[in-house]
């Protein structure tokens, strides 16, 4: 009895130890893997990645390149996000003003049911090209942490802005004019 529960400590302690070991590699090779939104804060505007993704309103897929020389505006989003309900039609509304300005806003679709997804562009009248970032590929890439964010692009293909949470009227301004004059 005595021995097998020496047996049962040892092998405890070993999970432990190996599950710390696990962890700290973990945390010492995503040290110097940076994201959109960690080399922002470190005040460089990093290249927008590059992406194709299908299109939830038409099946078809989106290049990034076909963005070419224009200024974007990304928003990461989600049907189930209330947040994101109350900066639709503020999204959709930018996106009107600004097109003749060459600005493109582009929804990225973040862990959602297409058929939901679809559903909220429907109900919320959402005009602007929305892609599905299937397996968070380009969720990952930006460092975006929750929905929803949005990231602005310049027209030379560099992430300029980020703001985490739900845009308001000054942010999302703020976001393209920056944009607009780097």
């Amino acid at each position: 009895m005595r021995i097998a529960r020496i047996g049962a400590q040892a092998l405890s302690v070993a999970l432990v130890a190996g599950l710390l070991a696990l962890l700290v590699w973990k945390v010492a090779h995503q040290v110097g893997d940076s994201t959109v939104a960690s080399d922002l804060r470190d005040g460089k505007q990093p290249a927008a990645p590059a992406f194709t993704l299908p299109r939830l309103d038409t099946g078809a897929r989106l290049e990034s390149s076909s963005l070419k020389g224009k200024v974007q505006v990304l928003n990461f989003w989600a049907s189930w996000c209330v947040p994101c309900r109350d900066e639709a039609n503020l999204l959709q509304s930018a996106s009107s003003a600004w097109r003749s300005r060459g600005v493109v806003v582009l929804g990225v679709d973040h862990q959602d049911l297409s058929s939901d997804a679809r559903a909220f562009m429907r109900h919320y009248g959402l005009k602007y090209a929305v892609v599905r970032d299937t397996g968070d590929k380009l969720y990952a890439r930006y460092g975006a942490t929750g929905v929803p964010e949005t990231f602005c692009v310049n027209r030379d293909g560099k992430v300029v802005a980020h703001v985490p949470g739900a845009v308001t009227r000054d942010t999302l301004d703020s976001c393209i004019q920056g944009a607009l004059e780097s």
